[in-house]
């Protein structure tokens, strides 16, 4: 009896060090050694490099810091790490020795109020106090709750990873919501130009009429032009408006609060320089969706471990105490002390199919955790591979427009001297105006692209979310294949 009382404690030790289900491991994935257009160095940690500075735009860095302070949805997934910490004590409780402790009190007795015959029900008064101290410990003996616990730890690192997504997303849609407010000044500013430059053909056009020397249907065409440029500017100026709107609500702000500030006339964007791609590699470690995709499988896979181990049978100790003590009108007194402990025991036997068919689905949950993780990944390099390919080709656009605009504009101040003279005509003058008027809005599109394509680049390999962070990262680890 001894040997069985001092072997049973050992052999639940043992049991409760037993742990069903597949182990997480970290996924890989074959990637190229290098990008189509990019280099063969790694670029490390870009976490922390603020590469929206490249722009030399202090008002657009101040809305970024204001942006990473208070924009909701970063706010919003910070509340979401609270919940996922409270998930985690929650999800590791179920393991732990619970304790209850109840007490009650009580004053009962009867009196006669419907004369002598009611006498006989008559009784003293008496105290009633009572109490009672249970407790239960479920013996973990599967890993039913260390898995589930290692469950909530990967979603509190999914958690963890949405708020960098947040914060990255963030940067992307300021800085990209910034440059369409600078251009579409910039397309008012050129409409305004031409709308200057038409209304001086249009006159110089009467004077001619007066002169003799055009007809009514030179006066025609130039009036149309103007009117023409001058229905544009509203289109542009609600295009400015809405892009301006869209900026203060990603800081938190009410949509017009910042449309006076806007206003102030600044250039567009340009980067002072391109950034880094990396490798492929790199991206699994930088970009923050990729690691929560990550923690995703590990937390599918964990819960195969607790559907596997609800198919297993379940013990938990229970014991209680009970002390009751009673004290009659009379003066005497009775006390009861009662108690139980035992085990119980839980097998599933007959459910239906129900454990089974719900181990089969946890499995193929984890299978598409997987796939979808592959599918972040492949996705991310595809992104960096466009971000690429557009960068390197960027600025030769811009530099032919920028030829072409010189191009019209001296094409412009010919035909329009020559139109003066007498020597040509005034469709000379309106096609040189249309000419310099489409290569101008080309030139700024194409600058406005060029500074989208960086800042789609930079997000897409992974930077700057961490600038200004004070939440702590998620755990992980992943292994790549060349």
């Amino acid at each position: 009896m001894t040997s069985i009382r001092v072997a049973a404690p050992l052999v639940l030790l043992l049991l409760s060090g037993c742990v069903v289900g597949p182990d997480h491991t970290p996924p890989q994935v074959a990637l190229p050694a290098k990008f189509a257009e990019g280099s063969k160095t790694s670029n490390g940690d870009v976490a922390k490099n603020a590469w929206w500075t490249a722009f030399n735009d202090r008002r657009l860095n101040g809305y970024i810091d204001q942006g990473l302070a208070q924009n909701l949805d970063i706010l919003q997934a910070l509340e979401r790490i609270n919940q996922a910490q409270a998930n985690v004590v929650s999800a590791g409780a179920g393991s732990l020795p619970s304790l209850d402790l109840s007490s009650q009190a009580e004053r009962s007795g009867s009196k006669d109020i419907g004369g002598n015959a009611g006498a006989a029900s008559a009784s003293a008064p008496r105290t009633t106090v009572s109490g009672g101290l249970s407790a239960s410990w479920f013996l973990d003996l599967f890993g039913l709750y260390r898995r589930s616990k290692e469950a909530a730890l990967a979603n509190l690192d999914v958690a963890y990873s949405s708020v960098d997504t947040a914060r990255l997303s963030l940067l992307s849609n300021v800085a990209a919501a910034y440059i369409d407010v600078r251009y579409y000044q910039e397309r008012i500013a050129i409409a305004q130009q031409n709308l200057r430059s038409r209304r001086e053909t249009l006159n110089l056009t009467k004077l001619q009429l007066d002169a003799g020397a055009a007809s009514r249907l030179d006066v025609v065409q130039a009036e149309g032009l103007v009117n023409s440029t001058l229905s544009e500017i509203p289109g542009f100026e609600t295009s400015f408006r809405g892009a301006a709107h869209r900026v203060a609500t990603l800081l938190g702000m009410p949509a017009s609060s910042l449309v006076p500030e806007l206003q102030k006339q600044a250039r567009q964007p340009v980067a002072r320089f391109n950034p880094k791609s990396g490798i492929p590699a790199d991206l699994i470690r930088n970009r923050p969706d990729i690691r929560g995709a990550e923690r995703t499988l590990a937390q599918a896979v964990a819960n195969v471990g607790v559907a596997e181990a609800q198919l297993y049978p379940s013990i938990s100790l229970g014991g209680s105490i009970t002390p009751s003590y009673t004290r009659f009108g009379g003066g005497s007194e009775a006390g009861i002390l009662s108690w139980s402990f035992g085990p119980s025991l839980s097998l599933p036997i007959f459910d239906g199919g129900a454990l089974r068919a719900n181990l089969s689905s946890t499995e193929s949950q984890a299978r598409e955790a997987y796939l979808n993780w592959k599918q972040v990944v492949l996705n991310a390099v595809e992104e960096v591979e466009n971000g690429l390919a557009a960068v390197a080709r960027d600025g030769r656009t811009v530099s032919a427009l920028q030829a072409t605009v010189k191009s019209y504009q001296e094409a412009l101040q010919l035909s329009t001297a020559s139109y003066r003279d007498g020597a040509s005509s005034l469709l000379d003058v309106l096609d040189a105006q249309r000419q310099v008027s489409t290569a101008q809005a080309s030139l700024a599109a194409a600058v406005q692209q060029m500074a989208q394509d960086y800042v789609s680049l930079s997000v897409a390999v992974g930077g700057g979310y961490a600038v200004g962070k004070t939440v702590g990262p998620a755990r992980v680890a992943m292994v790549t294949k060349d």
